[in-house]
């Protein structure tokens, strides 16, 4: 299994999709799933601003454990990507919170993240 990081423009992004497939041939824009059985999650580097965070007012980052992940991102870069979720062409952060929030402090436009794909009832299911 391979993994790829693609880096997106910081404005002006609405929505787009990726296809990877264990094919030779790769095709960006194709709606995800389509040709592809298992509909795996695929990593991408997203903006943060791209990334809503409903569950962030709920508790509290331990602020020495987003120290030292600042000071590991700025050394190595983040090693393991945040979870996303993108429902509809949104993307919705659920996991990763001292990550996320090293990188906002480090003033960094955009995180690694590891997209799954889901239904608005996959989310409802995130927020109970």
């Amino acid at each position: 299994m391979a993994n790829f990081v693609l880096q997106l423009p910081t404005s002006n992004l609405r929505s787009f999709s990726v296809y990877a497939s264990s094919n030779v041939e790769c095709k960006l824009g194709a709606p995800m799933g389509t040709g592809s059985q298992s509909g795996g999650p695929v990593i991408l580097e997203l903006p943060l601003d791209k990334i809503r965070r409903p569950l962030m007012r709920t508790r509290a980052n331990d602020p020495n454990k987003v120290q030292e992940l600042m000071d590991s991102i700025r050394e190595i870069g983040l090693q393991v990507p945040i979870d996303v979720l993108e429902v509809e062409g949104v993307y919705y952060g659920f996991s990763g919170c001292h990550r996320y929030e090293a990188h906002q402090r480090l003033g960094l436009p955009t995180i690694r993240c590891k997209v799954r794909r889901g239904t608005k009832e996959t989310l409802r299911h995130h927020l109970r």
